[in-house]
């Protein structure tokens, strides 16, 4: 039985900033020159032009502000407890007008059809959590089952779908909506010392995106993927070479500067199990979404995979205007590769591959198509 995601809307918050004022604003809080050197450096090469963030006003003197002024004009360090209050306000509400735009945007699928929520982050914790209010404030049943991924990192959206087609799988007439929110940028820190932090900080944004997902056939000329194959692998390699922990001032990343280089170096061993499942190669590839992390990330793993520029060209067009929305960046990728199907072969092999701690990288296989 073949399963589908039948459309993905995408979100960010309203506040929108420049990479090169964010720049500018963590330098101003960094005593440490060689920091200062580094957040010019890492901005430089970043790719990105701006990003967003649920956070209205950095270093504001209100004392209700998340990151607020303090003595010496240097803003002070929320704790974990209070930018996790942030949130809990900002991704219920996020979460539920993201559902209730797929929701309302699809008249294949009235809202009480819907039969699974689960929800993905890893910015944040609550209970009863977004999944909750999804169910609650859109009216949809109570028997709706949910179900949370939750810390996982940049690649939980495909477990995510994964997880979802088991669902319609079981049950053909299961109606399952994905929805996946990060507000990383709660979790920016000022103290100038951790390298890996301030690599964090020039990366990372804020955003959410949804999926519905059924085995009910696509309409006529509406684009959707089939679901295809999955595949899950650990790399050969220290697990610190990326990780993801609390810490009392927000959550800590942990990224390590050879992370492009290990992504590069075993790519390739990571995907081919799942081409040659499908008798495919890499040739047969139409479209490549690849978890924009970064862009040494891009640069490696084209370069490992022999990827001419423009198949990477969607990727590096979200990371430039969004930024690393955490797991909420590939189902971006996957909807921008939805919105350009025009023309080309009428249905296209997409592989999206995304990456988080472990270091752990997760595939799909999936067929772009526009049934007639």
């Amino acid at each position: 039985m073949d399963t589908f995601i039948h459309s993905i809307e995408t979100k960010v918050p309203r506040f929108r900033f420049s990479q090169s004022d964010a720049r500018d604003h963590l330098k101003e809080q960094l005593d440490d020159r060689r920091a200062r050197k580094v957040i010019d450096r890492i901005s430089d090469r970043s790719e990105i032009e701006t990003r967003h963030s649920v956070v209205e006003d950095w270093g504001s003197e209100s004392p209700e502000a998340l990151f607020r002024t303090g003595p010496g004009g240097k803003w002070v360090e929320p704790g974990t407890e209070e930018r996790n209050q942030v949130f809990a306000g900002a991704s219920r509400q996020m979460a539920v007008e993201l559902a209730s735009k797929v929701l309302s945007r699809s008249t294949q699928f009235p809202a009480g059809e819907v039969t699974h929520v689960v929800t993905a982050s890893c910015t944040g914790f609550y209970s009863p959590g977004p999944d909750f209010y999804i169910v609650k404030e859109l009216g949809l049943k109570p028997s709706v089952e949910r179900y949370h991924l939750g810390f996982m990192g940049c690649y939980a959206s495909i477990p995510a779908l994964r997880m979802a087609r088991q669902f319609c799988e079981a049950n053909p007439d299961a109606v399952v909506l994905v929805v996946s929110i990060e507000l990383c940028s709660l979790h920016l820190h000022l103290n100038g010392k951790d390298l890996e932090s301030l690599v964090a900080d020039m990366l990372f944004s804020d955003g959410a995106a949804a999926a519905l997902v059924s085995a009910r056939p696509p309409r006529p000329g509406s684009a959707a993927y089939k679901l295809g194959k999955f595949g899950s692998t650990l790399l050969p390699t220290k697990e610190r070479a990326m990780t993801w922990t609390l810490g009392n001032q927000g959550f800590k990343m942990s990224l390590s500067s050879f992370l492009p280089h290990l992504l590069g170096a075993n790519i390739q061993p990571a995907i081919e199990p799942l081409l040659e499942s499908q008798h495919l190669e890499m040739g047969d590839v139409d479209n490549w979404a690849v978890h924009p992390g970064g862009k040494a990330i891009l640069d490696k793993v084209g370069e490992a995979l022999g990827l001419r520029p423009e198949q990477l060209s969607v990727s590096r067009e979200v990371l430039r205007r969004y930024g690393n929305m955490s797991s909420a960046t590939i189902l971006f990728v996957l909807d921008r590769f939805m919105q350009q199907m025009n023309g080309g072969p009428e249905d296209q092999v997409t592989l999206a591959a995304a990456f988080g701690p472990g270091l752990t990288v997760e595939t799909a296989l999936l067929t772009l198509m526009r049934p007639s």
